[in-house]
């Protein structure tokens, strides 16, 4: 059986879903630089529910029916949005939006192995384990001996790191549950989900709205915040999931599996552009162990949509 060739229009979604996704680090550090981590994630997931739920009662999509559906919508809502969203983007106060997207690199590598408890017929492999400890020692190098050296000091970056390793972690968990879940229309699943997330977030931030935060982050809020909140809403969580659905439809997860490989360099190469971030060798380093983690892992037969990790709902 001959290859397939994939179409132009395929290309173009897989490049748009990159720089979508890889882009989030960016505007995520632009804007908890002057406004609570709470409101960021509320307003992303808000703005991402709004847009993702009128597109569904437009398209006349049925709200997603059966208590046990609904139980892993809640979880996917928790597991794979609110709790990724609020972690990466506490952790980006920190750490550089390069370092961030070299970080849930992580998170194919982290599905190979919830994979192999919890799904059937995904045991890992000889090359799975190989790739797994690959990509292990890269993030043991990305750390690095000086971030845990200096984890007592003002200026000590391990917890933003972990609280980043710790996101990728809910998107690996996020990837099994979504396949596990009982068949439902990924538009109206999306959607619902985003939603679920949105709501359970705002509780979360209740204890923010006093008078000198509100005031504070007014005076703060500046146009390219206001942009980088929208964008963060508008197409790194509501036009990226439609894309994502879409391309995984048309080409299938392999060929989308690959954007795994593009974001960190995006996310780095962006944060070095409009940030003026510098990328540490140890950075570099670890991004390359990584991703030959993740490109050993994948050799042999090809992988089935748990294993090639790209069940996710953005960075």
């Amino acid at each position: 059986m001959s290859e397939r060739r994939y179409g132009a229009d395929e290309w173009l979604s897989l490049l748009a879903l990159t720089a979508m996704w890889g882009s989030a680090f960016l505007f995520t550090k632009l804007a908890v630089e002057a406004l609570p981590v709470e409101w960021v994630v509320s307003a992303r997931l808000g703005l991402g529910a709004l847009v993702l739920v009128g597109l569904a009662w437009l398209l006349g999509r049925r709200p997603p029916r059966g208590a046990k559906l609904w139980l892993f919508l809640v979880l996917i809502a928790l597991v794979g949005n609110l709790l990724p969203f609020s972690l990466i983007t506490w952790g980006q106060r920190s750490i550089d939006s390069g370092l961030a997207g070299i970080l849930m690199a992580v998170m194919p590598l982290a599905t190979l192995g919830l994979a192999h408890l919890f799904v059937p017929g995904e045991r890992l492999t000889g090359n799975r384990v190989v790739g797994f400890l690959i990509g292990f020692f890269g993030v043991v190098v990305l750390i690095g001996p000086e971030a845990l050296l200096a984890a007592g000091g003002d200026r000590g970056p391990l917890l933003p790191m972990l609280a980043v390793l710790a996101g990728a972690m809910c998107y690996g968990t996020s990837a099994i549950l979504a396949r596990l879940r009982p068949p439902s229309d990924a538009l109206s699943t999306a959607a619902a989900t985003i939603l679920l997330a949105g709501l359970l977030s705002v509780p979360l931030g209740l204890d923010t709205w006093r008078a000198p935060t509100v005031a504070a982050a007014i005076d703060a809020l500046t146009p390219s915040i206001l942009f980088a909140v929208l964008f963060l809403g508008l197409f790194s969580t509501a036009t990226a999931m439609v894309v994502y659905f879409r391309l995984i439809r048309t080409a299938g997860p392999t060929f989308t599996a690959q954007m795994n490989y593009l974001i960190p360099v995006w996310a780095v190469g962006v944060g070095v552009v409009f940030l003026g971030e510098e990328p540490t060798l140890g950075h570099l380093a670890g991004l390359l162990l990584i991703l030959c983690g993740i490109l050993w892992s994948r050799r042999g037969p090809r992988p089935t949509p748990a294993a090639a990790a790209v069940i996710r709902t953005g960075p």
